[in-house]
């Protein structure tokens, strides 16, 4: 499905989106240091969205990203790593997506409205909700603390 930007405008807009329950991070299917969560995200449009996380506390970097099945990523914030722009510009390690027509999501640009740290998952997922129109009925747990493993 191509997505047109009043689409996206029209979902980025939806004031009725929300998760219902507390989200638990878990262990990163590749095994990595990363702990991410999925969660559905409803509507009364019934947009077939959700929203992941992934977070790495040793790097550290964070990102949460809403997802449509149809399109792929359709917004998204990330912390703690730089983006290399289609027009060949860095933006900086806190960034943000915002699906066009033109770029999909390749495109990044720096946002002032977090300012929350890197080390604070769950103060940016409340910013991140907040300028998204996502309301989060329910916790966003703190991530688990790193296991490093044993080198013998």
């Amino acid at each position: 499905m191509t997505l047109t930007n009043t689409e996206l405008d029209a979902i980025l807009n939806d004031e009725s989106k929300r998760i219902e329950g507390d989200i638990v991070w878990q262990e990163d299917e590749d095994h990595s240091s990363s702990v991410e969560f999925r969660v559905e995200v409803q509507s009364e449009s019934g947009w077939p969205l959700f929203v992941r996380g992934s977070y790495n506390a040793l790097i550290p970097s964070l990102s949460y990203g809403l997802i449509i099945r149809t399109a792929g990523r359709v917004y998204g914030l990330d912390l703690g790593k730089d983006h290399h722009n289609p027009q060949c510009n860095q933006v900086g390690e806190i960034h943000k997506h915002k699906w066009t027509e033109q770029f999909r999501d390749k495109e990044a640009y720096v946002p002032e409205d977090i300012t929350a740290p890197v080390n604070d998952p769950v103060a940016v997922w409340k910013q991140f909700c907040a300028e998204s129109k996502l309301t989060h009925n329910g916790n966003l747990n703190v991530p688990p603390p790193v296991q490093e493993g044993l080198f013998l």
